[in-house]
């Protein structure tokens, strides 16, 4: 409400749903007309011949899958050892191999040293030596709170470094009274989880039984083409000893993806060994966003309602991109046969 200006509220409970915005360092120009943030780049009025991505998770990777599809050469720089870690790692693979083939150069293990622009493009100086110089750069790497102008530090409570708040299981913040949802407390920064957790904020207030927390939430990803998991990783079963066996469809074998043309892509399901219980769903490919609904829906089954039976024992539709669940399963029974 301007800079001098004061506002002061007064309340029993509040909910802090501010959002985030891209994180922007200081040593980085974003004045200049070739240097964009995520949020800028909507305004781009041209298509560059090249363009250099820095941050490669999922706004990164977005980016480059949609730039490239347009026939710019992308550079995606990545300070990581591989794309979007928290992926079950043959979907990671899967999409590393994808954007290369659309002649996406990624460069893990990179950190930017400075970025400098002038009338004729941008030069991005690494740390490791290397200097890659392209029509316009795209900085997409970390988002921060918005919690800068709420004079916070008014009632003693105190963001982050990237200005999110830390919250409990019930979403409230350091303070009892005063929760915090959606992008502001960080992880996994999705709209549909957001929209979740101001509804349980929300109960929590008026003690209504619908609480829930949220944190078991299906992933999109809006990669070309899209990924989308719920569940644990083969990693993470693995890590915590669990009893697992993998089922697997491959969209090329399928004949709603042949006729449409789109083949590229795979479910994966994963199945505990002996109860055959539906512990993960994972996908990348056309309509990945809403195939794992179907997984999704089965996992949320109480006893043995959750089974990889239930695929094997459905009629599917013929010919549909869920028809991947049956073959998946079936993959995966012959697996422990």
């Amino acid at each position: 409400r301007g800079s001098k200006s004061v506002e002061i509220l007064h309340f029993k409970q509040a909910v802090v749903a501010t959002g985030s915005r891209p994180y922007l360092p200081p040593d980085v120009d974003f004045r200049h007309h070739r240097i964009y943030n995520s949020d800028t780049v909507l305004n781009l009025s041209h298509t560059p011949r090249t363009l250099i991505i820095y941050g490669a998770g999922v706004i990164g990777s977005e980016y480059a899958s949609i730039f490239a599809g347009l026939g710019v050469k992308v550079d995606l720089i990545n300070p990581g050892n591989r794309l979007l870690q928290f992926l079950d790692d043959e979907i990671s693979d899967a999409l590393s191999y994808h954007l290369r083939n659309n002649g996406v150069l990624v460069r893990h293990n990179e950190e930017y040293e400075s970025v400098k622009g002038d009338d004729h493009g941008v030069v991005l100086s690494l740390k490791s030596g290397k200097k890659i110089r392209a029509d316009a750069f795209l900085w997409c790497n970390g988002r921060t709170g918005n919690t800068d102008k709420l004079g916070l530090e008014n009632i003693g409570l105190t963001p982050n470094g990237r200005g999110q708040l830390a919250v409990d299981e019930h979403y409230r913040t350091d303070i009892e009274n005063i929760y915090a949802v959606g992008d502001v407390i960080g992880w996994p920064s999705l709209a549909s989880a957001a929209y979740d957790q101001g509804r349980s904020a929300a109960s929590d207030i008026v003690h209504d039984d619908y609480f829930r927390f949220v944190n078991d939430v299906p992933t999109g990803i809006y990669t070309i083409p899209e990924i989308s998991s719920v569940g644990p990783t083969e990693r993470e079963l693995t890590e915590a000893k669990v009893p697992y066996d993998v089922g697997q469809a491959f969209f090329k074998d399928l004949a709603r993806a042949q006729i449409t043309g789109e083949a590229v892509g795979m479910l994966k399901i994963l199945f505990h060994r002996e109860t055959r219980e539906i512990l993960g769903i994972h996908c990348f490919g056309d309509q990945a966003a809403e195939i794992v609904h179907i997984g999704q829906a089965i996992m949320n089954q109480k006893g043995e309602a959750n089974s990889l039976n239930y695929f094997i024992n459905t009629t599917f539709n013929y010919p549909t991109m869920a028809e991947a669940y049956r073959v998946a399963a079936l993959n995966g029974l012959n697996r422990i046969f």
